[in-house]
């Protein structure tokens, strides 16, 4: 990782379906493979939400990867980034799933 990349930090929901398909535990080992931190989480909608953070090119796989991949079973819709900004520093340590 170069240090003169920038850290992002994206807020992301993905709709579909999303949920009973393991999309969380495939989120987390995908954001665990690209170095990001962040959480994800199922919602009262039926849709995935959560935060990553990370080097700016990772960050930008991670969402083509939501927007395209997803768990093996699951079929998504649309994903939407929103409040995307530069941070300083990582205000996680890892990659969690939230119950």
């Amino acid at each position: 990782m170069s240090s003169e990349e920038e850290l992002l930090s994206v807020d992301y929901e993905v709709f579909g379906r999303v949920q009973g398909v393991f999309f969380r535990k495939h989120t987390q080992s995908e954001g665990k493979k690209l170095g990001l931190v962040g959480w994800v989480q199922n919602t009262e909608a039926g849709t995935v939400q959560g935060q990553m953070q990370g080097p700016a090119s990772r960050v930008q796989q991670m969402q083509r990867w939501l927007r395209t991949t997803g768990s093996p079973q699951s079929r998504i819709a649309k994903a939407e980034f929103k409040n995307e900004q530069t941070v300083d520093k990582l205000d996680f340590k890892d990659f969690k799933v939230v119950r």
